[in-house]
């Protein structure tokens, strides 16, 4: 699995940013190619996606739009052709707010998002949606935040939890404080 590519943009195709990287050249899938200056060494965080009969990059210019990719593919009809042109027309905000507030109109103002999918997206994520501003308050710590939410705890918790740590301790240490908290 990959994170991120360091490298230059020298090139575009379609919606996608060419990436050069040790000689080799990545096609990178991005909501938006021209925010990525031609010639610019650019950090791209990563999703591969890999079928029986294609492999393919989709890149971020952040981890938040990243983790935002990676929840709302998960949903049950939304795969990265949905999510690409979401990233690419709305915010990270935005489309947290829109789910946190079942703001159905929002979401449907992207391509191929109708009613049900709409519908769907704000079942399967509302209240289970961070923004980074969220998850930093102070810990700087989205590592623990994903880790708890991998145990099960609802993002709601997590949030009430993660401004009482100590985001300078090893993150074994946090973990065990922020159970500790979430048990009581």
């Amino acid at each position: 699995m990959y994170d991120y590519i360091i490298g230059k943009v020298v090139g575009y195709e379609g919606n996608s940013i060419i990436l050069e990287n040790n000689n080799i050249g990545y096609i990178i899938n991005v909501a938006n190619p021209f925010s990525f200056n031609e010639q610019e060494v650019a950090k791209v965080y990563l999703y591969h996606q890999i079928k029986e009969d294609e492999q393919a990059f989709f890149g971020f210019k952040t981890k938040e739009e990243k983790q935002l990719f990676l929840r709302l593919i998960g949903v049950k009809g939304v795969g990265p052709k949905l999510v690409m042109p979401m990233l690419a027309t709305g915010s990270v905000e935005g489309i947290i707010d829109a789910i946190d507030r079942e703001n159905i109109l929002y979401l449907k103002k992207f391509p191929k998002i109708g009613d049900k999918v709409a519908r769907q997206i704000i079942l399967d994520l509302k209240g289970k949606l961070m923004s980074q501003n969220e998850v930093d308050n102070g810990t700087n710590n989205e590592e623990l935040a994903s880790v708890l939410e991998g145990l099960g705890y609802k993002n709601v918790d997590i949030k009430k939890v993660i401004p009482q740590i100590n985001g300078e301790l090893p993150i074994e240490t946090q973990i065990k404080e922020a159970l500790k908290l979430l048990l009581k």
